[in-house]
């Protein structure tokens, strides 16, 4: 039968399929996600018939199961390879996602340049720049080892066949979305490129162990740009967050099959690229400005490492008939919510005042245990009173004004003792079960009225 070519409109979110263009996906629910394609249409599958006397693949017990401890590969980078879980395994396929301009592809030319330092021969393959490009970037990074070879190549064939023929210790594939397969006749960056893609080079590190990360774009919303069936496929997805206005740059793990994602790495963008920030609490304090009202300090839980954050408030009056309510770093809605605790439970009018909000450092905090640093800080600024010398405010505040316990509070509590605080507000519940700190004061609150009372 002569093959015939059609068109077919693919969702670039989810993969799903349609003869006719729309403007929203039904499938996922997404807008202006359907990218036109071409099918190439030829005879239907037959399914092979069974046959008889199919040899049954033998079953193994689980604990009868020999389990092969490889010893992990170190980058050269603390903060990489704890993200990874304590450095690269053999044959791992790792996703990294990030906004343009956020540092990926410089992460990873410097942690090639680490791991070619024991003369590992590493590849990094470049399907957006040339090599003059890639070269340039290296200078810049004061990258200088013999082994680490470039290559510009989107032709996928071409790629597996420099993976058979060199073998390297690792490769950098920069980015996903730029390779193409010629087996397929759709764009690349399409759902079945980035697929097709992703499915060879999965095989690929599987069967020849070479780990291999994939640089991935992102959407306008901050997810990976491709199906979803790709962050499935591979066994680590890392983002890389951070403001571009910002130094400071957070390499996160949203899956990782050889470890925790609860760690995070911390970076600070430089000159000459991105280094490692060892004590991110003593950066982000750095500086903290002395008995000013409206600055909290608090300890915000990233993965399993207490950091310490400055957050600011401010509350003024309002030349507009809707005041402002402008939130930095912190989830608005709960910001709203801990304002309407505020004049419900203390008595605080705030209706007609300009409330603004900001986490110094351009950090991201969503987690609840900072809500009582976010209550105090916009009390501070509208009663115009610093906090005292050395306090670190700590909880969780429900509806009703209580303060609810948090967890970690041991972790934070050392980590604050250490940043040098000697007086730290926690809820009741885990100020009772909280070991005594020598040189650290605990003072246990039920409600938000206690914490005022102690505070101003």
């Amino acid at each position: 039968m002569k093959k015939r070519s059609k068109s077919l409109y693919s969702c670039q979110a989810c993969g799903y399929q349609t003869p006719k263009w729309m403007g929203r996906c039904p499938e996922c629910e997404g807008w202006d996600t359907l990218v036109e394609e071409v099918a190439v249409e030829g005879d239907r599958f037959q399914p092979a018939a069974p046959r008889g006397g199919a040899r049954v693949p033998e079953l193994e017990s689980i604990l009868a199961m020999e389990t092969l401890e490889e010893p992990r590969i170190p980058s050269g980078i603390a903060e990489f390879d704890r993200v990874l879980g304590g450095g690269i395994v053999v044959g791992s396929l790792v996703l990294i996602g990030g906004d343009p301009g956020i540092g990926k592809s410089t992460l990873m030319l410097q942690a090639l340049d680490g791991l070619s330092k024991n003369g590992r021969r590493v590849l990094y393959i470049s399907g957006e720049e040339s090599k003059a490009q890639v070269h340039l970037r290296s200078q810049r990074l004061g990258v200088t080892s013999e082994t680490l070879f470039v290559a510009s190549e989107i032709q996928m064939d071409a790629i597996l066949a420099m993976l058979e023929a060199h073998k390297p210790a690792a490769v950098v594939i920069d980015s996903v979305q730029t390779m193409y397969n010629a087996d397929l006749s759709s764009a690349p960056g399409s759902v079945s490129q980035v697929r097709e893609t992703t499915m060879k080079l999965m095989v690929m590190a599987k069967k020849s162990g070479i780990p291999i990360f994939l640089v991935g774009h992102v959407t306008k919303d901050g997810a990976i740009a491709g199906p979803r069936v790709m962050e499935h496929m591979v066994d680590t997805v890392l983002y890389f967050e951070g403001d571009t206005n910002h130094i400071f740059r957070v390499l996160r793990a949203v899956k990782n099959r050889f470890g925790s994602t609860n760690e995070i790495g911390v970076f600070e963008m430089r000159g000459g690229g991105l280094a490692e920030v060892h004590n991110p609490s003593a950066l982000f304090l750095s500086e903290r400005p002395e008995n000013a009202p409206g600055s909290v300090v608090t300890a915000s839980m990233e993965g399993t490492r207490p950091i310490l954050v400055e957050i600011q408030g401010l509350v003024s009056r309002s030349s507009l008939g809707t005041p402002r309510r402008t939130v930095l770093g912190l989830d608005g809605n709960r910001v709203a919510l801990l304002v309407a605790v505020m004049e419900k439970k203390i008595g605080m009018n705030l209706s007609g005042l300009d409330i603004f909000m900001n986490v110094a450092g351009g950090v991201r905090i969503t987690e609840p245990a900072v809500d009582l640093a976010i209550l105090v800080a916009a009390a501070s600024s509208f009663l115009d009173r610093p906090l005292p010398e050395g306090t670190v405010v700590l909880g969780e505040v429900g509806l009703t004004g209580e303060v609810r316990g948090i967890s970690q509070l041991e972790g934070r509590a050392a980590e604050i003792r250490k940043m040098g605080f000697t007086h730290i507000i926690v809820p009741e519940s885990g100020a009772k079960r909280l070991k005594k700190i020598e040189g650290l004061k605990v003072s246990g609150v039920n409600h938000v009225s206690q914490a005022m009372e102690i505070l101003f």
